[in-house]
């Protein structure tokens, strides 16, 4: 009796597309896909205008994206590749604090957050089920919108940077990178005013007497990575 031909479990590979301005991040992930059986890394890009033109030239199934990259952030590009196609599932890995950014990047147009600090198996999890046409939260995430939902009402306590506006946000993380104010004008393309009148906002919102608290808050914020502030 005649065997059925086995089909092929290499009938398709998902393209990803790898963003993020560390190296050796994109070396572990790139290593981390390409063993599996149905992805495959197509490319890499370290900034905005790489991540753009790799996008329109390589046509990935997915994108990895980190928040933290040099130039305008995550947040940024991911606004601008949602103007020019809704369909690219794009998954934001970082090692910023999901309470702080899954909901801004989840309202910005990502179709999962997860944190570097995850398991790996997490990120092929994440992968596949956002290629399947799913969102991918963390399960303590998860269960926090969870209890929301079920008691009708926000959080008891939340940290004060969910107060900031996404541009707030990015000055008062280049700041704890230790960016200075024309380097942050200069990185985000506006003018040092601009960038003054941000970290006034930012100092009225959280509270912070002076320059000096606001550059010590920044660093200690930046540096927990836990998003404890």
């Amino acid at each position: 009796m005649a065997t059925k031909p086995q089909i092929s479990l290499q009938a398709k590979k998902y393209r990803v597309l790898l963003v993020d301005d560390h190296p050796i991040v994109r070396q572990g992930l790139a290593l981390l896909i390409d063993r599996e059986l149905d992805l495959s890394v197509c490319g890499e890009a370290e900034g905005a205008h790489s991540a753009f033109h790799a996008i329109a030239t390589l046509r990935p199934d997915i994108v990895i994206l980190d928040i933290s990259l040099s130039g305008p952030d995550g947040l940024d590009v991911l606004k601008e590749i949602r103007m020019k196609t809704t369909h690219l599932p794009i998954l934001i890995l970082s090692m910023h604090d999901e309470s702080i950014y899954a909901e801004r990047a989840m309202r910005a147009g990502a179709n999962g957050y997860i944190m570097k600090q995850e398991a790996t198996e997490k990120v092929l999890v994440a992968i596949r089920r956002i290629l399947q046409g799913d969102v991918y939260l963390s399960d303590r995430l998860t269960n926090t919108m969870l209890q929301q939902y079920v008691r009708g009402a926000a959080p008891t306590k939340s940290s004060p940077l969910l107060n900031l506006t996404d541009r707030e946000l990015e000055v008062f993380r280049l700041i704890g990178e230790g960016h200075g104010t024309r380097q942050i004008a200069d990185e985000l393309h506006l003018s040092v005013k601009t960038i003054e009148s941000y970290q006034a906002h930012i100092k009225e919102k959280l509270a912070l007497r002076n320059a000096r608290e606001l550059v010590q808050h920044a660093i200690e914020w930046t540096v927990n990575l836990s998003g404890g502030y």
